[in-house]
Order: structure tokens, then C-alpha cells, then sequence
């Protein structure tokens, strides 16, 4: 008994870590594009399956043809017709075996081999958070880049390979997700939506009633009582024994009477009048620099001026005489002075990618950030990705990588972060973070031994058709993915003072596939090869 237990125990030991591999699949395309395999390989086995239920029915209708024709015969003259020895042989053969064939022939359930696949394919399929995080990150690429419902649902966006649509049961389903979060500002642009497509002809499983219940409380949820009113009127337009709208409208004509009969007594307030042609927005939140974020990921960010422009280079780069670059010097170019960031062109060939991407591939998990609180890795809502870490032993590609990092910034790193490759999932960000540890954060890397973050260096693995840009809101800066490219920054100042204006973010990517690597670079073994200034902001 007691080895059976063992034997379960390390089945399940097997499975689980299989099972967790494939969760949280709208945080990488990278995982998704799996699904896109598994769903052909169902497309395939439905396909089987049809034809075989098409054979037997051909079977089937070939014997009732057959069968049609005989005992039309048969009946007009039954005595005659048995009077021959062979038909009244057949006849007893037919009744007492071949119908029983044929029953069985139409009990035969077709459906086995697609059922089976079916099962074993579930296991694999996204879940209902899927769905809402694929569902949420719609509605964070319509705040962040400024689309309106309309050009989301015909699928209008730049860049685009394959155009899609969203029905009206789409959208309406976008709607409920919203409404779940309470989240009315986008419940009543997509329920508006639906509605709309439904008016415009759309033939749809949705119904109006279902859309105008959700859309008319909406409304009024954000303080519009006069339009959640005439919602509701049209929706018991449509079913005027609805409970619910029946209700509601009661009392919202209570409200309003209350009010009118406050207006009486005072004047309209200036608080009053905005209120009324308050225009309606997403509600407010945490990121305090959340404007000017979004500004930045459309490209409506502050412009350097033309003085401080005519200081930025490009150049041939030798890695500060490093003898590997000085007969082959790399191609680097400044993207802003403070803090000064730099761009590697041509840094790492489509070959390392793919054996970076390939390596990464399988061991890709949802992406944690540290928490201040508890000192502990755990998922967030603003970090929508997945990350692999890879080290230098595993791949020469991988070591190879390592030491041209070194080479070309001079650091030393042996004491760095593993290297840390990056997909992107549906509208896949990083809110605006630091990479190093600030004072309120004195144990954020002690377990590692090695220090503070001294710097960052960032490869861009693809081409991202339409956003993705990384973004600094403190200083206005904006750079964009291109592949075979890297960007390197400091951190810290030669103090060993975090430079706050390095604050950043992953912008949503709206259309394509993000892949980055980035390596962490620490304090430890760069006394040397970075020294301390008199200054702390120096």
C-alpha cells in the first residue's frame, strides 16, 4: 500500500508542474501561440468526426432507399410477392438479422475519438481568468492609446497581419467583464457598442433587453439619471414585464422627483452645473504619473529640445579600447542624455535570439515582482508577462552573451541577475517601477549578497508592429523596440544613490509580439571599474 502512495505521489509530482506551465496564458503570446496548435489539431479531429457521422449517414440512407423501393413493391401484392421462396427467405433474414444491424449501426456513437481529444486538450485550455485578462488588457489598450469602441471592434488598429472583428456578443461580453470589476465607464462604452451593432443589423445570440439591463444601470452608476431613465424606458419598450427595469425605473422617478423639488428651493451651484457636463472618464487610480505614462507610450511625449538634441551622438564603440572591439567596433547611439541611455545596434544576431527564445520557451512562468511589505516575489495586475531565467553555464550562447555585456560596459558581471528573458501577453506592460532598491527597501536584493542594481541592459528580441515602447515619465523619454538592439543605463550614481529619474515602464504592446532579455547588473565588483565622486548626485 505504502508504494502505491509512493507511486502517486511522484505521478502527481510529474503532472502538476506540467499543468502549472500552461496557466495564465493571455500573460505571453509566446505561451498562446501553443493554443493556436491545439485548437488546428481540434479543427482536425472535428473534421473526422463529421465525416464519419457523414459515412454512417450514407449507410443508413442507402438502406432505407433500398428498403423503399422493395416493400413498395412487396405491398401492392404481399401474397405474390412471398409466393416466390427467395423473397420470403430474404424477408425472414432481414427481420430477424439486418435490422438488428442496422440498429446497432445507428446506436454507434461516432463522436469517440473527438470526445477523447477533446478531454485530453481541455486540461490545456485557458480558464475564465484567461478570458477577463485577455478582456482587461482590451480595455487597457483602448485607455492607454486612445481608441475608441468603434475602431477596437472593426479591428482598426496599425500594423495589423490579420484584421479581426468583435461581434455584438463580443462586446457585450467585454461589458459584463467590466461590470464584474465595476468598472462603468467601459460597461457602458461597450454595452453602447453592442447596442450599436445590434441597431446596424447585426444578427447576434445576444439580445437587446440583456444589453439595455446592464447599459441603463451603467449610467446611472455614474451619476446620469436622465439617460439611465430613457434606457430603461425602451428597454421595457421591449419587455415590459421586466422585473428588474420595472423597479428601477420607480426608482429613478423617485430620485428625480427629489430633486426637482430640491432645485425649487436653492439655485443651480457652479458645482452643479460641472457635474452636468462633467465629461465621463476612466475612474482614477494609483499610478500618480499615469497621464503622462500613456502620453509617452503614444508618442505624445515631451521633445527634447534642439540644443540639448545637437549633444546626442551616434558612434563607433570599441568598449573603451576593449581589444575585441577595437579592430570591430560596435554601432552605438545616444536616446537621451539625463540619464544617459544608450543604444547597442546590431548587438545580437537572430541566431542567439532564437536559441534564447527556444531555451526560455518551456520554462516561461507568469512574471512576479518584488513586494515591499512582505519582501516576497508575487504576480501583479501591472506586470503582465512571462519570464524565464537563464544562466551562462546551461548555453554556451547564453555565456557568450554574458561577456559581451562586460565587455562592452566595462562592469563586472559575475555578480549579476541570471539573464532574465521577457514575452509579453495581450497588451503586455510594466507599470512604471525602478530597477534598483530605494532606502525604504533595505532588503530588497540581501538574499543575493551583491548589492544594489548599478545598472540596466536591455535587448530587444523582436519587432513590435504597434507599441511596447519603453518609456522614462520622469525626463519624457521614449525608446522603441528594434530588433537585434540594446539599451543600457545606470541606475545608481557613482555615490551609490539610486537616480530616481530612471523610473520606467513596458508600455502595452497593441500590435505584435515583445520579446526582451535583460541582465541586472549589481554594485559588487565594480569598486574598481566604477569609482565613487565627491558628489552624491554624481
Amino acid at each position: 500500500m505504502a508504494s502505491v502512495k509512493v507511486w502517486c505521489i511522484l505521478v502527481l509530482s510529474f503532472l502538476l508542474p506540467h499543468s502549472y506551465a500552461h496557466m495564465d496564458f493571455f500573460t505571453s503570446i509566446g505561451h498562446m501561440t501553443d493554443l493556436i496548435n491545439t485548437e488546428k489539431d481540434l479543427v482536425t479531429s472535428l473534421k473526422d468526426y463529421i465525416k464519419a457521422e457523414e459515412s454512417k449517414l450514407e449507410q443508413i440512407k442507402k438502406w432505407a432507399e433500398k428498403l423503399d423501393q422493395l416493400t413498395d413493391t412487396a405491398t401492392k401484392d404481399p401474397e405474390g410477392f412471398l409466393g416466390h421462396p427467395v423473397n420470403a427467405f430474404k424477408l425472414m433474414k432481414r427481420l430477424n438479422t439486418e435490422w438488428g444491424e442496422l440498429e446497432n449501426l445507428v446506436l454507434k456513437d461516432m463522436s469517440d475519438g473527438f470526445i477523447s481529444n477533446m478531454t485530453i486538450q481541455r486540461q490545456y485550455f485557458p480558464n475564465d481568468e484567461d478570458q477577463a485578462g485577455a478582456a482587461k488588457a482590451l480595455l487597457r489598450l483602448q485607455d492607454t492609446y486612445n481608441l475608441d469602441t468603434d475602431t477596437l471592434s472593426r479591428g482598426n488598429l496599425p500594423g495589423v497581419k490579420h484584421k479581426s472583428f468583435l461581434t455584438a456578443e463580443d462586446c457585450f461580453e467585454l461589458g459584463k467583464i467590466a461590470y464584474t470589476e465595476a468598472d462603468y465607464y467601459h460597461t457602458e462604452l461597450w454595452m453602447e457598442q453592442a447596442l450599436k451593432q445590434l441597431d446596424d443589423g447585426e444578427v447576434s445570440t445576444v439580445d437587446r433587453v440583456s444589453i439595455l439591463d446592464y447599459l441603463s444601470y451603467a449610467v446611472y452608476q455614474q451619476g446620469d439619471l436622465d439617460k439611465a431613465m430613457m434606457l430603461t424606458k425602451r428597454l421595457l419598450e421591449l419587455d415590459p414585464e421586466h422585473q428588474r427595469a420595472n423597479g428601477n425605473l420607480k426608482y429613478f422617478e423617485y430620485i428625480m422627483s427629489k430633486e426637482k423639488e430640491a432645485n425649487k428651493s436653492t439655485t443651480k451651484t457652479d458645482s452643479q452645473t460641472d457635474k452636468e457636463t462633467k465629461k465621463k472618464e476612466p475612474s482614477k487610480d494609483y499610478l500618480p504619473e499615469r497621464q503622462k505614462y500613456e502620453m509617452l507610450c503614444r508618442g505624445e511625449g515631451l521633445r527634447m529640445t534642439p540644443r540639448r538634441q545637437k549633444k546626442l551622438f551616434c558612434r563607433y564603440y570599441n568598449g573603451n579600447q576593449n581589444p575585441k572591439y577595437v579592430l570591430g567596433p560596435v554601432k552605438q547611439e545616444d536616446e537621451w542624455d539625463k540619464p544617459r541611455i544608450v543604444r547597442f545596434l546590431e548587438i545580437i544576431s537572430d541566431e542567439e535570439i532564437e536559441t534564447v527564445k527556444e531555451l526560455a520557451k518551456p520554462r516561461l512562468s507568469r512574471a512576479t515582482v518584488h513586494d515591499p511589505q512582505t519582501g516576497k516575489l508575487t504576480t501583479a495586475h501591472y506586470r503582465v508577462s512571462k519570464s524565464a531565467w537563464l544562466s551562462g553555464y546551461e548555453s554556451p550562447v547564453v555565456s557568450r552573451i554574458n561577456l559581451r555585456i562586460q565587455d562592452l560596459t566595462g562592469l563586472d558581471v559575475s555578480t549579476a541577475e541570471e539573464l532574465q528573458v521577457a514575452n509579453y501577453g495581450v497588451g503586455g506592460q510594466y507599470e512604471p517601477h525602478f530597477d534598483f532598491g530605494r532606502k525604504d527597501e533595505p532588503d530588497a536584493f540581501k538574499e543575493l549578497g551583491t548589492g544594489n542594481r548599478i545598472a540596466t541592459w536591455l535587448f530587444y528580441m523582436s519587432d513590435v508592429s504597434a507599441g511596447g515602447a519603453t518609456v522614462f515619465p520622469e525626463v519624457g523619454a521614449s525608446v522603441w523596440p528594434k530588433k537585434g538592439t540594446a539599451v543600457f543605463w545606470y541606475n545608481l550614481f557613482p555615490s551609490g544613490e539610486g537616480d530616481y529619474s530612471t523610473r520606467h515602464a513596458a508600455c502595452p504592446v497593441l500590435v505584435g509580439n515583445k520579446w526582451v532579455s535583460n541582465k541586472w547588473i549589481h554594485e559588487r565588483g565594480q569598486e574598481f571599474r566604477r569609482r565613487c565622486t565627491l558628489s552624491e548626485l554624481e
